[in-house]
């Protein structure tokens, strides 16, 4: 059943908001009913269904700042959609108003300068596509539908951060709206404060309506792909892992995966469903260099599939797309890990043996390298000491069969392994049903500092669709 749709906003009723609102706009202005109100309220986590009672689709800056002041006026809870991928559904907040930011699609490459200037409707791929035309990469994910606006705003991981740190370690600079509606552009050297604050807990500041992104040489041909090997070999193939892993050179990410077969036409038949191991691969490194660094994969015996190889960087980035798709359910938990130890190694095999998700994957994400290069505080990621994200996504079509008791068993597996944690977590991973306290993990010593800025910023928490730092009044 959708939720009420309020009446009245304060002492202005809602038709009069709306269309005050509307006068003032370029883009459009969508109400439960019209054309266009469905595409911009579907998420890609289908478990989340919520129904704004305002829609707005800006086509530039000055639409940004009506609707944040129309929602800051009038009290009107406001949330904003890039890509819509996040897994706890913060792009939409029921009975107000949604930015929805989907028509702002620019991207302008500099090669010269080796930046990217990207609007945030823009999904990965889209960027992907745009600075691999000169050989230039930015680390942005791994899954080419993903909003670039909240992959950055959380911090933003991917293949290439083992060589060049976190996404917003690579951001030079942002044009925002504030809560005040006041455009600012800020970077390390103008409102630098501000600046910390978005690298990593952007969506509790305002709106960006533009990123510049560092680029660096990349491609366009890579080595990826992926090797799978029965489930029976976990052990020695968990253990090799941990090896290849604290070995590589920083141009190799190797993710860690324990999952059932697709039934794809890559997998012999007779493996489609039955439980496996998988690394995927990413060398983005000199192509002559690509043999001696994948070797020690190539060395585990007995795969089953082995397709890594050369391809393009933009196949690399959607490689796994296929394996998450738009509707389905998705229930997530994930820790930073700083080391796979034994113990930690054996919890992960045992979880998935007993797994009762058939679509479910467990494993560890490749970190290091670069993001370890920066101080503890250079920006409010924070996470250095992060060598892995540990993950288990729990994933299935809406109305399989046992599927109500799907999330218990992730938060049981999940309780299993957090001793194992750095305390930190990827806050991009968090779902909605995660309270205050895992929030504050994800920025530990960096949370009163954050909160600070916050209440400079945003005091009355007009941005609190999302993972909320609260504003905290100077003592």
């Amino acid at each position: 059943m959708s939720p009420p749709t309020p009446t009245a906003l304060g002492t202005t009723p809602l038709d009069e908001v709306a269309e005050r609102l509307r006068a003032q706009l370029r883009g459009a202005l969508l109400r439960p009913g019209d054309d266009g109100f469905g595409d911009a309220t579907v998420l890609w986590n289908g478990m989340i269904a919520k129904t704004p009672a305002l829609v707005v689709r800006p086509t530039g800056t000055a639409d940004v700042v009506a609707a944040v002041d129309a929602a800051r006026e009038h009290g009107l809870a406001l949330s904003v959609r890039g890509g819509g991928h996040h897994i706890a559904g913060t792009a939409l907040v029921d009975g107000g108003l949604t930015l929805d930011m989907s028509a702002l699609r620019g991207i302008d490459v500099d090669p010269v300068a080796r930046t990217a200037t990207v609007q945030p409707g823009c999904v990965l791929g889209e960027v992907d596509r745009e600075t691999q035309l000169h050989g230039l990469a930015t680390p942005l994910g791994f899954i080419s539908e993903v909003g670039v606006a909240g992959l950055t705003l959380g911090g933003g991981l991917g293949y290439l951060s083992r060589r060049f740190g976190w996404t917003v370690d690579n951001l030079l600079e942002v044009e925002i709206v504030t809560a005040d509606g006041r455009v600012r552009r800020t970077s390390r050297d103008e409102c630098p404060d501000l600046f910390w604050a978005i690298r990593g807990a952007g969506a509790n500041l305002g709106v960006v309506t533009s990123f510049t992104f560092r680029l660096h040489q990349v491609g366009p041909i890579v080595h990826g792909g992926l090797i799978l090997w029965p489930f029976d070999r976990a052990d020695d193939v968990l253990r090799a892992y941990r090896t290849i892993a604290a070995e590589a050179p920083r141009e190799l990410s190797v993710w860690m995966l324990m999952l059932h077969a697709p039934p794809a036409p890559f997998v012999p038949e007779p493996w489609h469903g039955r439980q496996v191991c998988a690394m995927v691969v990413c060398f983005s490194g000199a192509p002559e260099a690509a043999d001696a660094a994948l070797a020690p994969l190539r060395a585990i015996p007995d795969a089953v599939v082995d397709l890594v190889g050369p391809m393009p960087y933009t196949g690399v980035q959607s490689y796994l797309d296929d394996g998450e798709p738009k509707g389905h359910h998705y229930y997530w938990k994930n820790e930073f890990v700083a080391e796979l130890s034994d113990d930690l190694l054996t919890a992960t095999r045992d979880l998935f043996a007993e797994c009762p998700i058939p679509e479910a994957e467990i494993g560890f994400l490749h970190l290091g390298g670069a993001i370890g290069d920066h101080a503890g505080d250079d920006g409010a990621v924070g996470n250095r000491d992060a060598r892995f994200v540990f993950a288990i996504t729990g994933m299935w079509e809406p109305g399989h069969p046992g599927a109500e008791g799907f999330p218990g068993w992730v938060r049981a597996g999940w309780e299993r392994v957090r001793p194992f944690s750095t305390g930190g977590n990827y806050v991009n991973f968090q779902t909605a049903d995660e309270g205050d306290d895992r929030v504050r993990a994800t920025y530990g010593p960096r949370y009163d500092r954050l909160a600070r800025i916050k209440e400079t910023y945003d005091p009355d928490n007009v941005f609190r669709s999302n993972r909320n730092v609260g504003p905290r009044r100077p003592s």
